[in-house]
């Protein structure tokens, strides 16, 4: 069996970690542009901060692991044309120039995502630089080591890392997006305002709700035109969000309008033999039923690997996803999963909300925290659609007991009677998760009275 990999970060490094373990004899050859694998790029933060100091910890598989056990890894090869029917591909050795063309039984995609880089006047200016692969994260380091004031353009969980990182290395800091809130497809305004606040005292100037609309300078960037206004800036990180990196295989196999490519439960796409995983990829998102675009290392991860054990026959299916995502901001410890509020409604559900703000001991206890928590459900079956978490202390994991209730289409009912352990050191009688989907409980019974007086 031959087998072609195109693109080796997350996806791809797990389907031919498992294909190894599963098909020793198979004839693996994998085609990557960079001269890297499995490349953490929620770890450039980190490094940029200075809290990771040896960018080798940001790599958890290497080139020569894989050749050791007889991958033929094409390494800096770009693949120029991919023909699905034909199975064949042709790849472009960067170093040399050279074209050369290959066979395969069966192709898994793996591709990626790539920052999303609108046409803005400016944008090709020294110091405008993306964030994604390990090459930017070299240079974001090497040029941020000579400026002052640095402007970071999308505040999604990179960006706001950034912003964050850049600040405690002393920089003057903007952050630009065209959104009113910081993290706003992650978060509801509960979750948000606390973080804009510490950026604000720590000095970094929030501009948001703008569009930006040129950078000026004579060969380096020294400004960011908004719609809204100007910023001086000596280093812009431009971190908007990501695309699927699916141009290769586009009109053979079938997407989302987005250029994401479906697949089934399998990882299988529209084509015999053709798969695909991670973040070039659309995933069955649990909360909505329905098909998303969610780059996420976890989920490319385990598509990867779903890859692996569905190559020779289906056997293993995708249990869908939740988005379910962390960050931690100074003092702030976050999680959330599944939909947000303002999410749910623009998906068409009918959702409702609970909240609660407590201390998760009990008051007899000398040190105790508080904690901030939301849980979304359907109106219409109360099922638990989406949670965020904040605090000083660290409740994220809570987060991924809700993801795992989301995945099995748990009502706010079960939530509130499952089972949870009590001890004064960790938390109260009532366990939080079972307060707030108790508090749920009760929104609904009040409702349901309030709909009853009103016939």
């Amino acid at each position: 069996m031959k087998i072609a990999v195109i693109g080796c970060t997350h996806a791809g490094t797990a389907a031919i970690t498992n294909i190894l373990n599963l098909y020793p004899e198979a004839k693996i050859e994998v085609f990557e542009k960079n001269d890297n694998v499995s490349f953490l790029s929620c770890g450039i933060a980190l490094y940029v901060g200075g809290v990771v100091n040896d960018a080798a910890g940001l790599f958890y598989a290497s080139v020569d692991q894989f050749e050791k056990n007889g991958v033929q890894m094409h390494m800096q090869h770009e693949v120029t044309n991919c023909d699905i029917n034909e199975k064949k591909i042709e790849a472009k050795d960067l170093k040399t120039g050279k074209t050369t063309t290959h066979t395969f039984d069966k192709i898994i995609v793996t591709t990626g995502s790539w920052p999303i880089t609108p046409p803005i006047p400016g944008g090709d200016l020294n110091n405008v630089v993306l964030c994604k692969n390990y090459d930017h994260a070299k240079e974001i380091i090497r040029r941020a080591e000579s400026v002052k004031k640095v402007v970071v353009v999308g505040a999604g969980y990179i960006g706001v890392e950034l912003v964050e990182a850049f600040e405690e290395n002393e920089k003057e800091v903007t952050l630009i997006d065209s959104e009113d809130r910081i993290l706003n497809r992650y978060l509801d305004e509960k979750f948000t305002t606390p973080v804009e606040n510490s950026f604000k005292e720590k000095g970094v100037h929030l501009a948001l709700g703008q569009t930006v609309s040129a950078f000026e300078g004579t060969e380096t960037v020294e400004k960011v035109i908004t719609d809204k206004g100007e910023y001086e800036a000596d280093l812009v990180v431009m971190c908007i969000g990501f695309r699927p990196n699916t141009g290769l295989v586009k009109d053979q196999l079938n997407t989302l309008g987005n250029g994401a490519i479906i697949v089934d439960a399998y990882m299988q796409t529209s084509v015999k033999d053709v798969y695909a995983a991670g973040d070039c990829c659309a995933v069955q998102y649990n909360p909505t039923k329905e098909p998303a675009y969610i780059p996420l290392a976890t989920n490319a991860v385990r598509m990867g690997t779903l890859v692996a054990h569905n190559l020779v026959e289906p056997t293993l299916p995708h249990p869908g996803t939740q988005g379910t995502s962390g960050l931690k901001i100074y003092n702030h410890n976050i999680a959330s999963t599944g939909l947000t509020v303002s999410a749910g409604e623009a998906s068409g559900l009918t959702v409702g909300s609970a909240y609660i703000e407590d201390t998760y001991r009990p008051d007899f206890m000398p040190d105790n925290d508080v904690i901030k928590l939301q849980l979304v459900y359907e109106l219409e079956t109360h099922r638990v659609v989406g949670a965020q978490v904040i605090s000083d202390a660290d409740f994220t994991q809570a987060i991924n007991t809700i993801s795992i209730a989301i995945a099995n289409d748990m009502t706010i009912e079960q939530l509130a009677l499952t089972d949870f352990f009590f001890q004064p050191h960790y938390n109260k009688p009532i366990n939080f998760l079972n307060q707030v989907a108790l508090e749920a409980m009760a929104q609904e019974t009040k409702r349901n009275k309030e709909t009853l007086v009103k016939a």
